[in-house]
């Protein structure tokens, strides 16, 4: 937890969430986004028990071109250890995100929902074994019931898989150093 607030800190610039995606992200559709319009999205919610619930971050950014608008959110969870579970908590967090866009009627277009892309960026020493998939969490079962299962991935970027001068486009002022 010593990095959360540097990591929080260092993402909330548009520029470096830039240089994330199109630094460590390797998919055609990211050549897609218009960066010029990445803004960020509150990640706090009060889920309808009352309960407070927060991720680390939120970000939305225009994709493709033409006159309507289709955001992709970004949900950027930072962790310094291993979660097993932690599919279940971007899912949940993908459907507070949901939840509270329905509420404040800011969907994209009427009863539709905006696609999320979760990135777990982990900065732990040892290796992410934990699920990225939802789906691998979940006993096996009959096959005709695999239909009505949840589906959730995301993205897991580790840190320590990188060299200094891989990580270097996201640091251009050693910052990442620091957090060190």
């Amino acid at each position: 937890m010593p990095h959360d607030h540097a990591y929080k800190q260092f993402f909330s610039h548009p520029e470096m969430v830039q240089d994330l995606l199109t630094g460590f992200v390797h998919e055609p559709w990211i050549a897609q986004l218009d960066f010029s319009t990445l803004e960020r999205v509150n990640g706090s919610y009060i889920a309808d028990d009352l309960r407070e619930r927060s991720n680390d971050m939120i970000w939305r950014v225009k994709y493709g071109e033409g006159d309507e608008w289709l955001y992709v959110y970004l949900l950027l969870e930072f962790q310094s250890t291993i979660d097993h579970f932690m599919a279940v908590r971007l899912m949940t967090y993908v459907g507070l995100l949901y939840q509270d866009l329905i509420k404040a009627k800011q969907l994209p277009k009427p009863r539709t929902l905006p696609p999320v892309f979760p990135i777990v960026l982990y900065n732990g020493d040892s290796r992410w074994r934990a699920p990225t998939q939802l789906s691998d969490l979940i006993q096996p079962m009959p096959e005709p019931l695999r239909q009505w299962q949840p589906e959730q991935q995301y993205m897991l970027i580790e840190e320590h898989l990188f060299t200094d001068e891989e990580l270097k486009p996201l640091c251009p002022y050693d910052t990442l150093a620091q957090l060190y």
